[in-house]
């Protein structure tokens, strides 16, 4: 299934809940006792979003951008004051759908591309409508 945004959502900065972040790196082996090593509270907001008034978040169907680490239903970080440069992931709509892909500029030719060898590229065109919407800066998954 082509990776498609399902909904778009406006960040809530009212919020405000810090948790505990730790400057000791986490071992995938053997635990260790990480509380000596707090170094501060850890607001997500102010960790994901550095332009507030130009993100917005989009939950994402579809399978064609797993090699990117995208998967169906994540939340994606998407910031509109970014200037998409070649190999960026961006929010774009083409001829009225909104997608998701890697943009490509070479040679002064757009091509929007998947991360699933199981989809084409698909070159941009002046036929084409086509707008981005923002460049993704974050990608958030349920394990």
């Amino acid at each position: 299934m082509e990776t498609k945004v399902e909904i778009v959502y406006k960040p809530d900065r009212s919020t405000k809940r810090r948790q505990p972040i730790f400057i000791a790196t986490v071992p995938a082996g053997f635990p260790s006792p990480a509380a000596d090593y707090e170094e501060g509270k850890l607001d997500l907001n102010r960790h994901l979003i550095k332009n507030p008034a130009a993100t917005f978040f989009v939950r994402v169907t579809g399978d064609s951008m797993l090699n990117a680490g995208i998967h169906n239903g994540d939340l994606l970080v998407v910031d509109r004051s970014i200037e998409p440069r070649d190999k960026n992931v961006i929010i774009a709509v083409v001829n009225g759908e909104l997608t998701v892909k890697r943009i490509r500029i070479r040679r002064n030719k757009l091509t929007l591309v998947a991360e699933n060898d199981a989809y084409r590229s698909q070159e941009i065109n002046d036929q084409m409508e086509f707008e981005v919407w923002g460049v993704v800066t974050n990608v958030i998954h349920a394990l």
